[in-house]
């Protein structure tokens, strides 16, 4: 079986279901697009929770490009949205750790098993207009970890 063949692919129906695309990631980087199709609350704006969504997706991307999905895996400790304005168009988000915090990840993962971040997301519109902060609180745990059969 091929190397890829054998790592987890982390997938969540119910994030899928809201058509969110990638629009950029890599190692350490991830941008996403959430539509404002199926996505509109009872206003037409962006509902609050697609932007938990949104928020929630682009900051646990960095961290599983990290990993070794073999032996570790992502859950997600917290997430608040602060919203600034309404939305009524589409909306991207983005967030990219840097090379001291990879380097940091890779230390704790490899002393200890488990890391963590806290990721600040922007989010904007299709102007460009800052539209909702997410702050998201990433641990990236050993699938040794005790709890790792019922988090998993």
């Amino acid at each position: 079986m091929s190397e890829s063949a054998e790592k987890p692919v982390y997938r969540v129906p119910f994030v899928e279901r809201t058509g969110m695309r990638r629009i950029d990631e890599r190692r350490g980087h991830s941008k996403l697009l959430m539509p404002l199709e199926g996505n509109a609350n009872h206003v037409d704006v962006m509902y609050l929770g697609a932007f938990c969504v949104l928020a929630e997706a682009v900051a646990a991307g960095p961290g599983i490009s990290v990993l070794d999905t073999t032996k570790h895996f992502p859950i997600i400790k917290d997430i608040a949205v602060d919203f600034h304005r309404m939305a009524a168009s589409d909306v991207t988000g983005e967030y990219t750790l840097s090379d001291d915090q990879i380097a940091a990840i890779d230390a704790d993962l490899a002393r200890k098993g488990s890391a963590g971040y806290l990721a600040e997301v922007p989010m904007h519109d299709a102007e460009g207009t800052l539209v909702a902060t997410g702050r998201v609180t990433v641990k990236l745990l050993s699938h040794e970890w005790p709890g790792a059969a019922k988090a998993g």
